[in-house]
């Protein structure tokens, strides 16, 4: 059996409205909602619009600081290892690790054949900054010696840590008398973002 669907008029309702009895329209007009509960539902929406509009509101907030930390920008200092170099400016004989700590104990227990020392420094910086360069700070054992300072200018690489090798020539570390203590910062212009330092330093 099948059932057809009519589109019915507002005037159509009207008129069937009028039709029904005084007994059923108060029916319909009890089922309805209360003055009270119609009111209960309009401050309801009323607090849910007023929620949404500080929700939105928190997040404009929450963007525009994040744009402004971004811009901002920050940095780490991760890692710093310094390596003693020969006089052909190698600090290993071969890519191994093992042969890496191997050479660098033979040049510390050997210091005339010492040619100078690289600070490689592992680093990262955020946001945009304009002026980025890493400056390495030297302490040697010679009391009357002033600490060497070295920068050099590095960009900013697309993720994660980038490397970058500060050299100290030979005359400058005999000069120092050896390394006893050193501080690697990471400068956005004249604003310091990061450092890293021995223990002794």
């Amino acid at each position: 059996m099948e059932m057809t669907l009519r589109k019915i008029a507002p005037s159509d309702c009207r008129s069937n409205w009028a039709k029904l009895t005084k007994q059923r329209q108060d029916q319909l007009v009890h089922c309805s909602l209360t003055k009270a509960e119609i009111a209960v539902v309009i401050a309801a929406r009323g607090v849910m619009l007023a929620a949404m509009r500080c929700l939105t509101g928190l997040i404009a907030i929450l963007l525009a600081s994040t744009a402004l930390l971004a811009h901002a920008g920050g940095g780490k200092v991760l890692k710093v290892l310094p390596h003693f170099l020969d006089h052909q400016g190698r600090h290993t004989l071969s890519p191994s690790l093992f042969e890496r700590d191997a050479y660098q104990a033979h040049l510390r227990k050997n210091p005339e054949e010492i040619g100078g020392l690289r600070f490689d420094v592992e680093w990262s910086a955020s946001g945009k900054p304009a002026n980025l360069r890493l400056r390495v700070e030297a302490r040697g054992g010679k009391a009357a010696a002033k600490p060497a300072v070295l920068e050099t200018a590095v960009k900013a690489g697309w993720t994660g840590g980038t490397w970058a090798a500060v050299t100290l020539d030979k005359e400058a570390y005999q000069q120092l008398g050896g390394l006893a203590a050193w501080r690697v910062t990471l400068w956005d212009g004249e604003q310091m973002l990061a450092e890293q330092k021995s223990f002794l330093w």
